[in-house]
Order: C-alpha cells, then sequence, then structure tokens
C-alpha cells in the first residue's frame, strides 16, 4: 500500500498542497487510480462515495495542467468533469480549489438553476475546468457557447447515478463533441451493464481500479435497527437526539415531502435543522449545506438524489426516518459518515410496513442488522400518518 503521495509520481507542489489540506496517505482508490491517469491511460473506477475518489481524478488533472503552456482558447475548456447533481458538482470544485494550492486554475460551474448568462462570461474567455451537469452543458453546446474540441481530459463522476436520472444520451452527445485524443475517467459505485455499455462506449483500453466492491458498507460503521410503530418514529428519534453525541446528524427520508414534515416536526420540537430536496432552489440548497458544514445547524434532513453527492466532513450519525425504495440507497446513505478512517452510526427506523425494504437492504450487504423495539407498540397505526402527531417535549441538547 502507497504510504504517501510523492511516491505516486506528483508534484512537490501538489503533496504540498496535499498536505496542508490535511490529506497525508492516499486512500486504496487514489493510490490504484493516479499513476495510470499520470501515465495517460483511461481509468474505470468502481468506488462509493466518501472513498477518495475526487482527489483521483481532480489530481491528476492539476498535474497535467501545471504542464500546459499557452493561452486557453476562447469558449473552450481543457477540462470536463460531468456529475449528476449540482451538490456534487459544487463540491468538486471546492475539490479542486483546496488541493490546487498556489496554481493558478480557472474553473466554471455549468448547471442548472444558477445564472446561465455569468457561466457563458466565464467560458467566453476560456476556463482551465469545466463542471457540469449533463443537461445546462448540452443547452450551452446547442448554442455554441461552449467547444470541447481542445479539451483534453473527461470524467465522468457517479456514471451510475447520473444514468439513473436519464442523462445517458447527454453524455454521450457531450463526450462525441470532445476530440479523440482525450483522456476518460469514469467512476461509478456499481457496475450494471448498463454502465459496463457506456464505460464500452467511451473508453480505450481502459486500466479498471476498484476500492470497495459494490454493495458492501464500511466496515467502521456501527448499524443498528429501532423496529417502531409508523407514528412512533417522532418520538423515536427525538430520543435519540437528547444524546449529546448526536453532533452531526444526516437523517434521510423517502420523499420531498416526507423530509419537509420530518423537518418541521424537528423545529417544532426545538432542533436546530435543514431540510435540502429537488424542490428546493439552488440557493437554498447550498444556504442549508453550509449551515449544515458550518455546525449553525445540528440535523440535515434529505431525500437520496439530494444528497447524493454531499462531502460533509465529520458527520457522526445518519439515522434512516425512512428506508429507501432502493436498497442501494442505504448503502450511499451510511456512507455518508465513518469517512477518512473516522467511525459513525447508522440507526434505521423501521415500521413494520417497512419490513421487505429492510430485509432487501439485508440481502444486499449480506448481513442481518442487529435490531431492538417491537413493530406494534401501537397496535393500529398507519404507516401513513407517521410522525403525524406532537412529539413529547425531549430533554435532549438542540443547537
Amino acid at each position: 500500500m502507497t504510504q504517501n503521495f510523492s511516491e505516486l509520481g506528483l508534484s512537490v507542489g501538489l503533496v504540498k498542497s496535499l498536505e496542508k489540506a490535511g490529506f497525508v496517505t492516499p486512500t486504496p482508490i487514489q493510490a490504484k487510480a493516479i499513476p495510470p491517469q499520470l501515465a495517460g491511460r483511461d481509468i474505470l473506477g468502481i468506488a462509493q462515495t466518501g472513498s477518495g475518489k475526487t482527489a483521483a481524478f481532480v489530481l491528476p488533472i492539476l498535474t497535467g495542467l501545471a504542464a500546459i503552456e499557452g493561452r486557453i482558447e476562447p469558449r473552450s475548456t481543457r477540462a470536463l468533469i460531468l456529475a449528476p447533481t449540482r451538490e456534487l458538482a459544487v463540491q468538486i470544485e471546492e475539490v479542486i480549489r483546496s488541493l490546487a494550492g498556489s496554481m493558478r486554475v480557472s474553473t466554471v460551474l455549468v448547471l442548472g438553476g444558477m445564472s446561465r448568462h455569468a457561466q457563458v462570461q466565464k467560458l467566453a474567455k476560456g476556463v482551465d475546468v469545466t463542471i457540469a451537469t449533463p443537461g445546462r452543458l448540452q443547452d450551452l453546446l446547442h448554442d455554441k457557447k461552449v467547444r470541447l474540441d481542445h479539451t483534453r481530459w473527461l470524467v465522468l463522476d457517479e456514471a451510475d447515478r447520473m444514468l439513473d436520472m436519464g442523462f445517458i444520451k447527454p453524455v454521450r452527445e457531450i463526450a462525441a463533441q470532445i476530440g479523440s485524443r482525450r483522456q476518460t475517467a469514469l467512476f461509478s459505485a456499481t457496475m450494471a451493464p448498463e454502465v459496463a455499455q457506456l464505460a464500452a462506449g467511451l473508453l480505450k483500453d481502459p486500466v479498471r481500479v476498484e476500492a470497495t466492491p459494490p454493495a458492501t458498507t464500511v466496515g467502521t460503521i456501527e448499524q443498528r435497527v429501532i423496529r417502531t410503530p409508523a407514528k412512533g418514529k417522532r418520538d423515536e428519534l427525538n430520543r435519540l437526539l437528547a444524546d449529546e453525541g448526536f453532533e452531526k446528524v444526516l437523517v434521510f427520508a423517502r420523499t420531498k415531502h416526507g423530509a419537509d414534515r420530518v423537518a418541521k416536526n424537528l423545529t417544532i420540537d426545538g432542533h436546530a435543522v435543514a431540510a435540502i430536496h429537488g424542490n428546493k432552489s439552488q440557493n437554498a440548497r447550498q444556504a442549508a449545506l453550509k449551515g449544515f458544514v458550518d455546525g449553525r445547524v445540528r440535523l440535515l434532513v434529505a431525500t437520496d438524489i439530494a444528497a447524493r453527492g454531499i462531502d460533509v466532513p465529520n458527520i457522526t450519525h445518519v439515522i434512516n426516518f425512512e428506508l429507501p425504495d432502493d436498497a442501494e440507497n442505504y448503502v450511499h446513505r451510511i456512507g455518508r459518515t465513518a469517512r477518512n478512517g473516522a467511525s459513525g452510526v447508522a440507526i434505521t427506523l423501521c415500521d413494520a410496513g417497512e419490513r421487505d425494504k429492510l430485509r432487501d437492504v439485508e440481502k444486499l450487504i449480506r448481513r442481518t442488522l442487529p435490531a431492538t423495539g417491537d413493530f406494534h407498540l401501537n397496535a393500529g397505526d398507519d404507516a401513513g400518518e407517521a410522525s403525524a402527531q406532537p412529539a413529547q417535549p425531549t430533554t435532549g441538547r438542540t443547537t
């Protein structure tokens, strides 16, 4: 196992920037993926969120950019990183800025829900790195506001999620506009047949690297289940939050409406909370995320798609207020805690109507989760009325 970043072939300047940002030892995906990219190879990376994959493709791009001389062509981008969600794109740009250190690297976010005019203005001068969601980038390509014939690096991050969200056609159209000399990296948490097919069409003789096997959960996460009637979930959540050890908590709901309801009830119960989901504006989502990162709010309530790409340090607990419809999303959810060698706790509140979903999760992760409580403490509870009743006041810490 590589012990430090200098052994991977990175420049002294980048190694110093990494040390300054608190990165000393490469993660497994970084140790496996960086050297082949520095050698000019295409990469097919299988890695879960939280494995350090962003730096695994950002560092080779920064190394390549440092070696390029001359001006950038107008409306051009030297590197293009495609992400499925706005939140993930924003965080990728933040990683680039933190790792670039003293390098002068120009970036632009090309995202829906943000000023199109400002994006066009930045692109007009030419940029080093564009981080984009496929829809807005395709829009600008059609209007000839950006050109990709000078693009040297293409990255597809969370390719499986892009396919889930219906971006496969735009991704292929975008890739077709980039010159054949490009170097491509594709990262995915799973290797579904559709992902393999996409990779086969985009990558040339790729090096396949894998850090965490698909459908596994991080070993440093303590996982447990609390069986409870649907109407008891609100009280159960408050009982958990009475413990001051629940310092930074990510709570998952299944739907946008459910996320709003949980956040509203938590506020009524005296907790500092914010919520993010697809119906909220980009500014509202970023403000909620910033409050959570800064510690001004202790709790962030999210849906699966809105939370995809959230990489917030020091999340102590993930609570599944509702189980996801897709068992794989359970893996992605709990992976938000126990990052960079830390430990974490994932707790699932499961009512009687969710037993099949719990079985699907346990089958996927190949283990039976320890469980306490009783589904039927209050007979006749209706899952559709979960958390509708006001909770008793808690004596727990609020922030």
